[in-house]
């Protein structure tokens, strides 16, 4: 019989064997489902020890109805899909896995900006159409000289200054949670939100998604931004106010973006994205690589078999849940 019982709620990989390695040496067994409703997620999870979870949303009715849940791991870095304040108030503890896919998706984010300035795909798309002509990728620009702007300055961000500075560019960010001298030291000058927009020639966005971010990229910051910047996320959609994108790159307040995540996902098969020729996009694939995707799978699996084992997580998000649990002592 189990000692316990961890419950899977959605994943996007082949296998669920580096989490069974990790979690058979505590004695627990895998329950999964590819849960697309918060019932089906209960289906599975109500009398587990602990839930795994990807992009499934866990609110707070689906926490307050477990009964033995003693922590949520997220599969990755953002932990928006987590009712935060209700594990904590359940006493559930809520971990994420900050330190993977670093070199991914630094690298992701440089191609994409490399992909825009260079027009590799417009040029790609024109060439494949039968017209071999240089004058239709007019203008572009060189590179190095340029400024690049982060949004964000953790860990990803952090990767992607020496890869700027390798192709000449100097690199500004907005994080009001980092000093300059922490910037400084880092190789990044720290700015405010609005001198980011206006001096950047190319922005990368690494935010979390919160209620202090969501739409950071609307209409007035767009308008803000040079005729001839780029803009690039991999970080969470809903960052970007998609319609103002739209209009921005029709009506030329910028030159270019990269997405590789959206609001709406997959997008409709009239989307506006597919028509636009100073736009990339890719699927939610800047995190990925087969080497990363397994280091994600154990790290996240890792801190369940530490918690259910009574030890403190590595990446503990809600803190407050340990300030709770010493005042009902």
């Amino acid at each position: 019989m189990s000692k316990f019982i961890v419950a899977v709620s959605d994943y996007p990989w082949p296998s669920l064997d580096p989490e069974r390695k990790v979690l058979a040496s505590i004695g627990a067994t895998l329950v999964y489902r590819q849960c697309q409703s918060p019932d089906e997620i209960l289906a599975i999870a109500e009398n587990a020890d602990a839930i795994l979870t990807t992009y499934a949303k866990i609110p707070a009715a689906t926490i307050q109805a477990l009964k033995r849940c003693k922590i949520i791991a997220r599969y990755g870095i953002g932990v928006d899909n987590v009712d935060i304040s209700a594990a904590t108030e359940a006493n559930i503890l809520v971990t994420n896995v900050p330190d993977y896919c670093i070199d991914e998706v630094s690298d992701h984010a440089m191609a994409l900006l490399l992909t825009i300035a260079r027009k590799v795909a417009f040029s790609n798309k024109l060439v494949k159409e039968g017209n071999w002509s240089m004058s239709a990728t007019v203008p572009m620009y060189r590179i190095k000289g340029k400024t690049l702007g982060l949004v964000g300055f953790g860990k990803i961000p952090r990767a992607v200054v020496p890869k700027a500075q390798a192709f000449g560019l100097s690199v500004m960010a907005y994080d009001p949670y980092v000093l300059e001298e922490a910037g400084a030291a880092k190789g990044a000058r720290i700015v405010d939100f609005e001198t980011l927009l206006r001096e950047s020639d190319m922005i990368s966005i690494h935010a979390p998604l919160n209620e202090e971010t969501h739409w950071m990229f609307n209409e007035k910051a767009l308008q803000m931004m040079k005729p001839t910047a780029i803009l690039v996320n991999t970080a969470r959609g809903e960052l970007v106010k998609e319609e103002a994108l739209v209009r921005a790159l029709t009506e030329g307040w910028i030159a270019g973006a990269g997405l590789d995540v959206l609001e709406t996902v997959p997008p409709p098969a009239d989307s506006r994205w597919f028509g636009l020729d100073n736009m990339v996009l890719t699927p939610h694939t800047a995190f990925y690589s087969e080497e990363s995707l397994v280091e994600l799978q154990v790290k996240a699996a890792t801190e369940v078999a530490l918690v259910l084992k009574g030890e403190m997580p590595k990446n503990l998000v809600n803190k407050e849940v340990l300030a709770r649990r010493e005042r009902s002592v």
